[in-house]
């Protein structure tokens, strides 16, 4: 809801993920919104779009979470000051 530049607009996309429960089962309701949060994706169609694809119960892509290693094409954070 912060995202959101007023809290009507909030309570709105509150309820439509709260109404796909009436068309889906809780538990995969549950499971999409988990996924979504997971994406850091919050939004209605998200949710929406991962319950019609089917995606809830597909495991999550593990990103590397080493840093890169340094290389001389590397600018750095000074070169943005």
């Amino acid at each position: 809801m912060q995202e959101r530049p007023h809290a009507e607009q909030g309570y709105r996309a509150c309820l439509g993920i709260l109404r796909l429960g009436k068309e889906h089962s809780h538990e995969r309701l549950e499971k999409a919104v988990t996924r979504a949060l997971a994406c850091r994706s919050h939004s209605y169609r998200s949710v929406d779009s991962i319950l019609k694809k089917r995606l809830e119960d597909q495991p999550l892509p593990q990103f590397p979470t080493e840093p890169l290693p340094p290389h001389d094409n590397v600018r750095g954070s000074s070169y943005y000051s």
